[in-house]
């Protein structure tokens, strides 16, 4: 294990050109092959033969870059139902403000209730990802992820009252 530990390391570098060429964004890069060798440090024991390490990091780090494109296909899909909706894209100081008034509501919730929604819905983790490390399937996720979106659905309506029932976006809940 610790021999695929200081490949990777030493590798670094030629996974981080691998990465730069297919997403074209040395930050995003450098972040898809920090995501993917933490995820092959904790799975590096599975690995039984050094000289399969690279393809199998390689294929590590070829999903991880699919999950950055799906999350920004998901984000840009959501901000299309927003402009459907409202008849223009939030800014991102919308943005700002709705997942401000967000984060103020979230303590009242349900501790774990509380954490999906800030990890999926503002983080934008990966559901997948986020099943896995619970240690759950993503059919019992999904299933948390409609209760944690009920319970903030009651939040929004007890404390923005109005306009969390006809969907405005100028929220003065917090103040």
């Amino acid at each position: 294990m610790e021999h695929v530990q200081s490949y990777l390391v030493k590798n670094i570098e030629e996974f981080a050109g691998f990465a730069r060429k297919r997403l074209g964004d040395a930050e995003l890069a450098a972040d898809a092959v920090q995501e993917s060798l933490l995820k092959a440090l904790k799975a590096a024991d599975q690995i039984r033969d050094d000289e399969k390490a690279k393809a199998w990091f390689y294929r590590i780090l070829r999903n991880t870059i699919i999950d950055l494109y799906r999350r920004r296909d998901a984000r840009a899909n959501r901000m299309a139902d927003i402009t459907d909706e409202f008849g223009a894209a939030p800014d991102s100081e919308e943005e700002r403000v709705i997942c401000g008034c967000m984060e103020r509501l979230l303590p009242g919730m349900a501790p774990q209730y509380a954490e999906l929604i800030r990890r999926v819905d503002l983080n934008e983790e990966n559901p997948d990802a986020l099943a896995a490390e619970l240690g759950i399937s993503k059919k019992n996720l999904n299933v948390r992820l409609h209760r944690a979106r009920q319970q903030l659905k009651g939040r929004l309506e007890e404390n923005c009252r109005v306009c969390a029932t006809h969907g405005c976006l100028d929220c003065h809940c917090g103040e």
